[in-house]
């Protein structure tokens, strides 16, 4: 580590996720209040509840619709962060990691964790042969950046599509996979909500000021609480799981989102952007909602294996 501090010369600025050049005190330092929300609440909501509407209502009618929304989410998330890593200096092949992104999420679908394996590996090995004709400069730090996306993106959303396609475990009202997929991201959303409500309302100690500035040990505990509650009160009601079980998978969703948010920041910071586009109103890019549900999936595909058998 270097001994020389953020600002003295000669060190270039940790660029913030909150914007190029602007770290969390910037606000202060300008004599303004600093904003407690960074984006267009009623908007963001708005936008929010009609995705959750859409998804909610495919997987419960219509999972093959389920599946094209998820094949359309994954090649978009792949084309943004693939882009951004192109920003950073990493040439790395844009639309051909969209179109392994989509191949994974199918064989995954169709293929169970054979199919989802396969495609991550076939992927990573055409990614190789890919970068051969572009010579050794730069042919590390190329190779993995683009693995990276493949396993950040395709490979965790794989863990969806084995939820979506389970036939383990009987639900009350609804079919048992699509409950296991509800009840997942509900969890998920949860845990963001109740971690968005306490860091605004409570957050005072911040958790990774480095990483993420708005975020606070506060905030973590309300997003440990909501998701515990929401986890258990919806794996009772579905599949009758005992409430210290329930609260358990809902603390594990609640640290694995934080990890998975915290894993993107990181890795907008390090590129120097705040968000991986403006595609969505309100939320940015479509891989800034999808941070803490990708890196959740596959611990609550163990949960749900350990549960329901």
């Amino acid at each position: 580590m270097s001994a020389i501090p953020d600002g003295a010369p000669g060190r270039r600025p940790h660029p913030s996720p909150d914007g190029p050049g602007r770290g969390p005190d910037t606000a202060e330092a300008e004599g303004r209040p600093k904003p407690k929300a960074g984006r267009n609440l009623p908007v963001a909501i708005g936008v929010g509840l009609g995705i959750s509407a859409v998804v909610i209502a495919s997987i419960v009618f219509q999972p093959l619709i389920f599946l094209g929304l998820a094949v359309v989410a994954v090649a978009v998330a792949c084309w943004e962060t693939g882009n951004a890593m192109r920003k950073g200096g990493k040439n790395v092949p844009v639309i051909p990691l969209a179109a392994a992104g989509v191949l994974i999420v199918v064989l995954a679908w169709f293929g169970g964790a054979t199919g989802l394996l396969l495609g991550t590996a076939v992927s990573v090995a055409a990614l190789y042969v890919w970068r051969l004709s572009d010579g050794a400069t730069g042919y590390r730090t190329d190779i993995a950046a683009a693995a990276l996306v493949l396993i950040q993106v395709p490979f965790l959303a794989g863990f969806v599509m084995l939820l979506a396609t389970s036939d383990t475990g009987e639900a009350r009202l609804i079919d048992g996979a699509a409950a296991q997929v509800l009840i997942y991201l509900f969890a998920v959303v949860m845990s963001d909500t109740g971690g968005y409500a306490a860091g605004v309302l409570f957050g005072r100690h911040q958790m990774t000021p480095r990483i993420s500035p708005k975020k606070s040990w506060e905030g973590l505990a309300g997003s440990v609480v909501a998701a515990a509650l929401g986890g258990s009160i919806t794996l009772w009601a579905f599949f009758g799981v005992s409430f210290p079980l329930g609260v358990a998978f809902g603390v594990c969703v609640a640290l694995a989102a934080t990890l998975g948010d915290l894993s993107v920041s990181l890795l907008k910071r390090d590129l120097g952007i705040k968000d991986m586009s403006n595609l969505i109103p309100g939320h940015g890019g479509v891989m800034d909602r999808l941070d803490s549900i990708l890196m959740v999936a596959p611990v609550a595909y163990v949960w749900f294996r350990y549960l329901l058998g």
